[in-house]
């Protein structure tokens, strides 16, 4: 039974997705820099085709201003590389002008004929340090523009930070109907959750233990039912499975030898969200765990000591990491986003070695997003005006 109603209350399989360490985010030991494991196009490239070929549904995109490849540009590389795994973009609200952003979306949507997601960010811009009030203020008018983008034939808009009035939407016509491209959304503030309350399909958390995750979901669906709305959830974890318990926790113990705590400190310091309220939980994660960094029995701590952001893993055989899962599932999380340092290697083991006992899903095509073919838009098969 799911700690709280969920949109997809029925739904017997989950999106299984893995990450594309865009910004600067893969070792094969935390803390020590691998040129060959730098954010090149080459090398996150061949991350989402192993992806793909392992069978996992999505990848995520991250955003940062860090050496490594600008979000959309990357995804857009993506495009003739794939042919079957979605793409989860993070889309930092307010960087670029938001009619140019909705229309940027339509051409990726079209180019990737409906595989594309959106990850909802409200983090500083590089250089920014702008009050987390206003931040939320700025997505929640970028997305309700992009919403009437996708849905309308103008945009009209009166808001505190842009103003349109009625612009032709038709440069900005996604391939995905009733509604458009899904927004998965993660943040801890209240106007965050106001925001994914009110506008977004997924809410994604970070691994805190079971309790704490299970008062978040209470949290942010009170907030949606306040909107009339019920949401789908989703959990952001990293991933160590091996055949046996001992071999995941010996693995897990080589991952963190060579990190120098002052480094690893650094390399979480220079995020854009280091100091947000999310972080803040992983850090008292790590507080609670015990002198191994376990907080739960398969959930260790240990990644957050070099890493902002999702900062504990799941650790343990396969027949463990099969079972947690599904015990996340039970709760009503839906969509996961894994990953593993490093990243193809550890894709490998878990799409070896658990991909095949999972029953698998692409949410856009559970939620009717996906036309069955090309449809009638401007960029599609629409009348050519």
């Amino acid at each position: 039974m799911p700690v709280v109603p969920v949109t997809s209350a029925d739904l017997d399989a989950c999106e299984i997705s893995w990450f594309a360490a865009l910004c600067s985010d893969d070792y094969a030991q935390l803390g020590v820099p691998d040129g060959n494991l730098r954010s090149s196009w080459e090398h996150c490239g061949a991350i989402v085709r192993e992806a793909e070929t392992q069978g996992f549904r999505n990848i995520l995109c991250p955003s940062s201003y860090q050496v490594g490849q600008d979000t959309l540009s990357f995804v857009a590389g993506c495009a003739p590389i794939t042919s079957r795994i979605n793409l989860l973009a993070a889309v930092r609200c307010g960087e670029m002008q938001p009619i140019m952003l909705a229309r940027t979306v339509a051409t990726l949507d079209h180019m990737l004929e409906g595989r594309l997601t959106l990850n909802v960010i409200s983090s500083d811009f590089p250089g920014e340090t702008a009050e987390s009030g206003y931040r939320y203020r700025r997505s929640r008018e970028v997305v309700e523009i992009l919403k009437q983008a996708w849905s309308r034939d103008r945009i009209d808009y009166r808001g505190e930070i842009y103003r349109f009035e009625n612009l032709d939407a038709d440069p900005a016509k996604p391939y995905q109907r009733n509604g458009g491209p899904l927004l998965y959304f993660g943040g801890y503030s209240p106007d965050a959750l106001e925001l994914c309350a009110r506008y977004c399909d997924v809410y994604l958390m970070w691994p805190e233990p079971r309790e704490r995750i299970e008062e978040r979901m209470r949290a942010v669906h009170a907030r949606a039912a306040a909107n009339g709305r019920t949401l789908d959830y989703g959990l952001r974890v990293h991933m160590i499975v091996r055949d046996t318990e001992a071999e995941a926790r010996e693995y897990a113990e080589h991952l963190t030898a060579a990190l120098d705590d002052e480094y690893g400190r650094v390399i979480r310091d220079r995020a854009h969200d280091s100091i947000s309220l999310g972080v803040a939980h992983q850090a008292r994660a790590r507080e609670l765990a015990d002198r191994f960094g376990y907080v739960e029995p398969c959930l260790w701590t240990g990644v957050g000591r070099a890493r902002s952001g999702c900062g504990a893993a799941l650790v343990g055989s396969t027949d463990q990491v099969i079972s947690e899962i599904e015990r996340y599932r039970r709760m009503g999380i839906r969509s996961f986003i894994f990953s593993g340092y490093p990243h193809i290697d550890e894709c490998r083991s878990f799409g070896t070695r658990v991909m095949p006992e999972l029953k698998t899903c692409s949410l856009p095509h559970i939620y009717g997003r996906v036309p069955p073919n090309v449809p009638a838009t401007p960029l599609g098969t629409g009348v050519r005006k």
